[in-house]
């Protein structure tokens, strides 16, 4: 029965192949070759980087090395667990895992976490002390400053 059969040629040709995506511009001092996205809100200073002088950040920022000197912020700082921290700290809010030798003058809060170490003063509207942690030094609860 021919009623049901084709008179075309059997397709001998290869398929087509997708064209290969283009390559990146090369970078150049005013273009570099973009990072691809993290999924991180904040800076992170992680353990083996040492800093001696003065810390500034605006938003957040997570310590987990060492910093001798001042830490400046009107964001929020957390000190992680490897943390070794020689400095007065002056920030939004601030949240200890790790040690600090040193002054604490939070705006909002500062809370000290299980493993967590001040030797030093604490000075915020909020204060949050765990069972498992270790402060060395006075406490002064002030009026949230504005």
């Amino acid at each position: 029965m021919q009623m049901f059969q084709s008179n075309r040629k059997p397709d001998t040709a290869t398929p087509p192949t997708a064209p290969a995506p283009p390559s990146p511009p090369p970078a150049s001092p005013d273009r570099p070759i973009a990072a691809a996205p993290v999924a991180r809100t904040g800076a992170v200073l992680s353990s083996g980087v040492s800093i001696k002088g003065d810390v500034t950040f605006r938003n957040e920022l997570l310590i987990d090395g060492e910093v001798e000197g001042t830490i400046k912020s009107s964001g929020t700082l957390t000190i992680g667990h490897h943390a070794q921290i020689r400095a007065d700290i002056t920030a939004g809010a601030v949240t200890i895992h790790g040690t600090v030798n040193g002054n604490v003058s939070a705006s909002e809060r500062c809370v000290l976490e299980p493993g967590g170490t001040v030797r030093g003063d604490i000075e915020a509207p909020r204060l949050a002390l765990d069972e498992n942690a270790t402060f060395l030094g006075s406490a002064k609860i002030t009026a949230k400053r504005t």
